[in-house]
Order: structure tokens, then sequence, then C-alpha cells
């Protein structure tokens, strides 16, 4: 015991160790190797014989071990004093789905859900009392939350009606306008960085910026249609200027997604509905891993069940 070294006792109700589960969820989760792959590659490698079945075994094992990880996980995001939440289709056999992302500076976490229906984000964050960031979909809309609205999403969306009416001289004015407010914060942004101090300056241009929207004699649909949209968000588009740290985009949750989507690829529509909420409890470990700079294969061989105990025992 003098040397202090960590030895893992091999669980007498598996077949194979604790090294080999990690290599195998390493391939499968961060190198997005094809399940049905990795037994061969393993074999191939080790001269190891692993069936797919033995893959499986693994998966679901190592899902189990992180599931008390994953909990604690959720609760970290959902308790925070600010919360990035976006959500992407999956196909289950064939049938519509939905996984969800809930992201912060520090952890990540997908859950699986049978439709888009956010009515569980509602109850998840009933009591949330950071800034929720996302995009403009309605259900987040009865979260009472501060709440900021990516307004890259904006951007694309007022970039798409451009391309649609080029010619509409109200809809480039009240774009440059937009775009001129925007630019003028941003730069501060550059400068200072996410500091309530120097962002609540350009307050006074918001306001302004309203004002012309309200005042003005617009004519064409389209700005009618964009005006409506600017009023209706007033309170969700400029959030990020009271606080500090807050961005003013879902850039973080858009990320975690398309790791997500990358897996989904891999996939294909195969996946059973258990088969999914094991990738996703996986897919957390790796990500909140990436987040806080943890070697993922280290951490799965190390057997840890909390990031605080692998970062706490000497490597």
């Amino acid at each position: 015991m003098a040397c202090k070294f960590a030895f893992q006792i091999h669980r007498a109700n598996e077949r194979y160790g604790l090294t080999l589960r990690a290599l195998v969820l390493y391939y499968m989760v961060e190198l997005r190797v094809p399940q049905n792959s990795i037994g061969p590659c393993v074999t191939q490698l080790f001269g190891l014989p692993l069936g797919a079945g033995a893959v499986t075994q693994m998966k679901k094992s190592g899902a189990r071990h992180y599931e008390d990880l994953y909990t604690e996980l959720f609760k970290r995001v959902t308790n925070g004093r600010m919360l990035h939440v976006d959500e992407t289709k999956v196909s289950i056999k064939g049938k519509e789905a939905f996984v969800w992302v809930f992201a912060n500076l520090e952890e990540v976490v997908y859950v699986y859900r049978a439709s888009r229906d956010a009515t569980f984000v509602r109850e998840a964050l009933s009591e949330f009392h950071g800034v929720l960031i996302s995009d403009f979909y309605a259900g987040y809309e009865g979260i009472t939350c501060p709440q900021q609205k990516c307004l890259i999403h904006l951007i694309r969306d007022l970039n798409d009606s451009l391309l649609q009416e080029p010619f509409n001289d109200e809809l480039r004015t009240m774009t440059s306008d937009f775009s001129r407010l925007l630019k003028e914060v941003i730069g501060s942004v550059d400068k200072f960085g996410l500091k309530a101090c120097h962002l609540r300056k350009h307050k006074d241009s918001v306001t302004e910026f309203y004002q012309t929207l309200a005042s003005a004699d617009w004519k064409t649909e389209a700005v009618n249609t964009w005006r409506k949209r600017f009023e209706k968000n007033r309170n969700t588009l400029f959030t990020f200027l009271d606080y500090d740290g807050i961005p003013w985009n879902n850039n973080n949750a858009e990320h975690a997604v398309k790791k997500f989507v990358f897996l989904r690829h891999v996939m294909g529509g195969s996946s059973s509905e258990a088969g999914i909420r094991e990738y996703l409890i996986l897919l957390s470990v790796y990500e909140s891993c990436e987040v806080k700079g943890i070697p993922f294969l280290e951490f799965l061989r190390s057997g840890e069940r909390t990031f605080e105990r692998f970062l706490a025992t000497p490597r």
C-alpha cells in the first residue's frame, strides 16, 4: 500500500474487465465507430474474439455505471446561473423522437423524449432562476425565468427574408438599423467581454431602435411581420446586457447538438429507445469530460463515478 497505486477490482458477474469496456466505449462515443464494427476491430487489433452481443452488453454496463453521474449532471445544469437548451430529431425504429440538450460552461446533458413537447422542460426548470438561452421555439415561453433568445437565429431569419425580397427597401432599412445596433454591442463584447457594466450603455440604443420601429409608417407586409416579432420578443433579445457572462447566442447547445448528430449518422435509425438512452448517458459523460478538459478514455479507465474523485486521485 506504500506506493498508493489504485487497483481496479474485476466484477465477478462481468465477463470482460474495466479496461476493455473503456476501450469499447471510447471507440463507440469519442471515435464514433459503428457499434457492429467495434468487435471485429478489437479482434483484429488484439486477437480477442468479441461479438456484437458483448459490445452491446458493455454499452449497457457502462450506462448503468454512470447513471448516478448523469442524474447529478442534470441537476447541476438545471440549477446554475445560465443554461443553454436546444433539441434535434432522432429516428427510433422508423419513429420520430427528439433528443434535448442542456448545457452550461461545465456540463452537458442529453435527454431522450418521445416528442418535442416542452412540458418536461418547464417542469425541470420550475425552480430555475438563472438565464435560459434558447432559440425561438414557442415551448420555452412558459418558463418563468430571464431568457435570452439566440440573436444568431434572428440574423439568419432576417437574411432569409432579405433573400426572398431583395428589393424591399423598408426591409433593408429595418435590417440595417438592427445590424448597426448589434454591431455596436458586439464591438463592446469584443473589447470588454460579457460585462454588464460595459454593455448596459447600449440599452439606450435598444430603446431608440424600438421607438423607430414603432413610429415608422411601414407599408410592406414583411416589415410589419418583423415589427411584430421584434415587439413580441422585446424582453428576451437583449437580456444579456444586464448580466455578466451571459452570451447573446446559443452556440454551446448547438455545438453539443452537432456532437449527437455525428453519432446519429453512425447509429442510423436502428437503435432502440433503451439503446438511445444508453448512448445519451455515455455521450453526456463524454461531452462533460471535454468541457472540463478531462481525457474521456482516462476517465473511463479509472472506473470513477464522479469527476471530482477522478481529479483528486493521482494518476
